[in-house]
C-alpha cells in the first residue's frame, strides 16, 4: 500500500512538472552552456518597435515561442524593454532587454531579465558584425571563466497586427551579471566605481591584454563603461574583478559605425592602443603564455563557425595574427605593454 502511494505521489509530481509538453523550468546554467542555435519567434507590434524608437525603459508586450533542445515547446508572454542610447537612435532595431517574468508559471522565468544583442542595420554586412561580436565573447570565454556567456538565437520577428513583413535575424542573449558572479563564487558589485588599479591585478592584466588583442578601447573601469565588477564571497577584503562586455567597437569586429575616441589620436578602431597600466615583464608573460596556449582554440573557434563568411574569418584571423606575432618577441612586448602603458 505504501509503495503504491509512493508511486502515485511520484506520478503526480512528474505530471506537475510536465504540462502540455512543457517542462517545469529551464536550467539557466545549461541554457548558456548549450552551443546550439535556438530558433525563436517573437511577436509584437513591429511598426512601433522598429520605427517609433521609444525612450530607454519603455516596455513592449510580446510573445516568445521556441522549441528547446530537449523537445519542450514554449509559447509565453514576455516584455521587451528599450535600453541604451546611441544604437537606439542610429540602428534599425533598438537595443532591447528581454524580460522572461511576464508569466507566473513561465518555463523561461529562471532566465530573468537578459540583454538582447541584435545587429544594427538589416543588412548582410551587419549580420556579420553581429556574428563577429558573438565570436569575440566566445573567445574571451576561452581565456577566463570571469566572462559573460552568450546564447545565439535565430529570431523571426512577427508583427502582431499582421501589417509588417516578418524579419529574421541572428541575435544573442547575454548572461546576467548575477549568474556570472555566482558561478565564480562572487557577488555583483554594481555600486563600485574604483580606479582601474584598485581591481584584482592579474584579472585586470587579462582584461587589458584581451582588449588590446581585439583592438577595443571603448571601456573604462572608474565609470563602469562596458565593464562590470564582481566581488569574492570568500574574502571581503579582496579587490573586485573586472569583467568586460560590449565589443562592437573593437577592431576585431570593425563595424562601420565604430569610431575611436579623439583623445587617442587614432584614425580607426583597428589601430590598437594599450590602455593597461604598468606591469612587470614576468606578470605580462604569465598572462601572455595563457593567451598563446589558447591560440589554436581561438582560431578553430573562428574557422569552424559556419555562419561567418570567408571574408569575416580571414579578416578576424589576420587581425589576430598581428597580436600573436607581436607577443612572440620580448622587445615588442616591452615596447607595447611596458613603455606604452598608461600612467594615469
Amino acid at each position: 500500500m505504501r509503495k503504491s502511494f509512493a508511486a502515485l505521489s511520484l506520478l503526480f509530481f512528474l505530471c506537475c512538472q510536465v504540462v502540455n509538453g512543457q517542462s517545469a523550468v529551464v536550467d539557466k546554467a545549461q541554457f548558456f552552456k548549450d552551443t546550439s542555435i535556438l530558433d525563436v519567434n517573437i511577436t509584437t507590434g513591429l511598426n512601433r518597435l522598429f520605427k517609433q524608437k521609444e525612450k530607454e525603459g519603455y516596455q513592449y508586450t510580446a510573445d516568445f515561442s521556441t522549441k528547446l533542445p530537449d523537445g519542450t515547446s514554449v509559447d509565453e508572454p514576455i516584455l521587451l524593454e528599450v535600453r541604451g542610447h546611441f544604437r537606439k537612435d542610429y540602428c534599425n532595431i533598438p537595443p532591447l532587454r528581454v524580460i522572461f517574468k511576464a508569466k507566473k508559471n513561465s518555463v523561461l522565468k529562471p532566465l530573468g531579465s537578459l540583454k538582447l544583442v541584435s545587429k544594427c542595420k538589416l543588412t548582410p554586412t551587419d549580420e556579420q558584425y553581429l556574428l563577429k561580436e558573438y565570436v569575440t565573447y566566445k573567445i574571451y570565454n576561452l581565456l577566463t571563466d570571469m566572462s559573460f556567456r552568450v546564447r545565439l538565437l535565430n529570431i523571426t520577428w512577427i508583427d502582431s497586427a499582421n501589417r509588417e513583413k516578418k524579419v529574421t535575424e541572428h541575435a544573442f542573449l547575454m548572461e546576467d551579471i548575477k549568474d556570472l558572479a555566482e558561478r565564480n563564487n562572487c557577488t555583483d558589485a554594481k555600486d563600485l566605481k574604483p580606479p582601474t588599479e584598485a581591481t584584482n591585478r592579474q584579472q585586470m592584466t587579462i582584461v587589458a591584454l584581451f582588449q588590446y588583442m581585439i583592438g577595443n578601447t571603448d571601456w573604462s573601469v572608474p565609470v563602469n563603461h562596458n565593464i562590470r565588477l564582481i566581488l569574492s564571497k570568500i574574502d571581503s577584503l579582496h579587490k573586485p574583478y573586472a569583467v568586460p562586455y560590449d565589443f562592437d567597437y573593437a577592431g576585431l569586429v570593425n563595424t562601420d559605425y565604430a569610431v575611436p575616441d579623439e583623445k587617442l589620436g587614432t584614425q580607426s578602431v583597428t589601430e590598437r592602443v594599450y590602455r593597461g597600466f604598468p606591469r612587470t615583464m614576468q606578470e605580462l608573460n604569465d598572462v601572455l603564455d595563457m593567451f598563446k596556449s589558447k591560440k589554436d582554440s581561438i582560431y578553430a573557434l573562428i574557422n569552424n563557425f559556419d555562419l561567418l563568411n570567408g571574408k569575416s574569418k580571414k579578416e578576424m584571423c589576420s587581425y589576430l595574427n598581428e597580436f600573436f606575432d607581436l607577443i612572440k618577441e620580448q622587445g615588442k612586448v616591452n615596447e607595447a605593454f611596458i613603455q606604452q602603458a598608461r600612467i594615469q
